[in-house]
């Protein structure tokens, strides 16, 4: 069975949670809210104002939800004000963008949060004028004012990851022991804990037995974080790991890296160091480790399909605007330190060389890569 507590409270604060053990289930089974949440509005004008505050551009996702959620809430019939923060590396940004868009009246805020644990002050004033504040793909943590979130399911996402690693070295060298180097998101995005202990439950029981070795012995989050999901960040940790811990014949097998953009600079930093590429994983199924994958140099990426996640977010609006309850298929999960938010989880995909095709024939950015 698999634990989810850390779905629920990941990243909150500096606490330090364990991702084995029967107590974990026993925190999945939900706690009671500080406020109430997640009921039907009395509903409000089609043309109501939208507001979607999304982080800074850091991935092609990003880009494509904002051109996306631009459109889409426009084609029905809302008026639209989607903002990004800023490049740097505090909260204020986002912070500014949501307390506007509670002045101009929306009626909803969909908020991609910048840094999960900062914006509770600001989901307080949007509920107190009387807006729906949606969670879109990072739980905002530590406020009871989150009314719903929608995201792929993360803690599955980290699963996939860890599996893939495991999969993918077998395929190279079928009996162990076998060597891997960690890499985790920034710290300040929620999500990034929820990936590392989906992909840690999966790899903790190998390492355990010592069919993993984690050969720099760099095991715990912190050490493994990558502050902003930059690409520089992973490829300078890279280069230092290389350094340290494989400047001889020792050999790396396997690299859990979170995203496709970090998986990248990883790879690049192997390749500059002359040693043979590693399996190494990724997410969000962006073109340039696509074709990575499909050239046999990265080995698996996530699908989340940005385009249903816009979808059924702007959903869950028209069921608002027409003051019905959004549809919600997990009331148990997501414990964001003060409650539990009602979400809804869409399934992520695994996508390696072998069924790409498959996996994106419906994507016309990405099928033709697969030909």
């Amino acid at each position: 069975m698999r634990t989810t507590i850390t779905r629920g409270i990941a990243a909150i604060g500096a606490t330090t949670l364990l991702f084995l053990g029967t107590a974990c289930s026993n925190d999945r089974e939900g706690s009671t809210s500080a406020k109430a949440s997640g009921d039907a509005t009395a509903g409000f004008a089609q043309d109501s104002l939208v507001g979607v505050a999304l982080p800074a551009k850091t991935s092609e996702n990003w880009v494509l939800a904002g051109d996306l959620f631009t459109n889409g809430l426009k084609d029905a019939g809302f008026k639209a004000d989607v903002q990004y923060a800023g490049a740097s590396t505090t909260v204020a940004d986002q912070q500014a963008q949501i307390s506007s868009m509670v002045t101009k009246g929306a009626k909803v805020i969909v908020i991609g949060a910048t840094d999960a644990s900062q914006l509770s002050t600001q989901v307080e004033q949007a509920r107190q004028a009387g807006a729906t504040v949606i969670a879109y793909d990072r739980l905002i943590t530590n406020t009871p004012d989150v009314d719903y979130y929608i995201a792929f399911d993360n803690f599955k996402v980290g699963q996939l990851q860890g599996q893939a690693l495991i999969d993918g070295m077998k395929a190279k060298k079928p009996k162990g022991p076998w060597t891997i180097e960690l890499f985790s998101g920034s710290p300040d995005d929620n999500n990034s804990k929820v990936f590392f202990d989906g992909a840690m439950e999966v790899l903790k029981p190998l390492i355990d037995k010592k069919d993993i070795v984690v050969g720099s012995g760099q095991t715990d989050i912190k050490q493994t974080a990558i502050q902003g999901w930059k690409a520089e960040n992973a490829q300078s940790r890279m280069d230092s790991l290389l350094t340290s811990t494989y400047n001889g014949g020792k050999k790396l097998d396997g690299v859990l890296s979170p995203n496709d953009t970090l998986a990248r600079a990883i790879i690049t930093s192997v390749q500059g160091s002359g040693k043979p590429v590693p399996v190494v994983t990724g997410q969000d199924s962006e073109v340039e480790s696509v074709k990575s994958i499909m050239a046999g140099v990265q080995y698996s990426t996530i699908n989340k399909d940005t385009r249903k996640l816009v979808a059924e977010t702007i959903k869950m609006v028209q069921s608002l605007q027409k003051g019905e309850k959004p549809q919600i298929n997990d009331t148990k999960s997501y414990n964001n330190g003060t409650k539990v938010v009602p979400a809804y989880l869409l399934p992520p995909i695994i996508v390696t060389k072998e069924n790409a095709a498959e996996a994106y024939a419906n994507d016309p950015k990405l099928s033709p890569l697969t030909k």
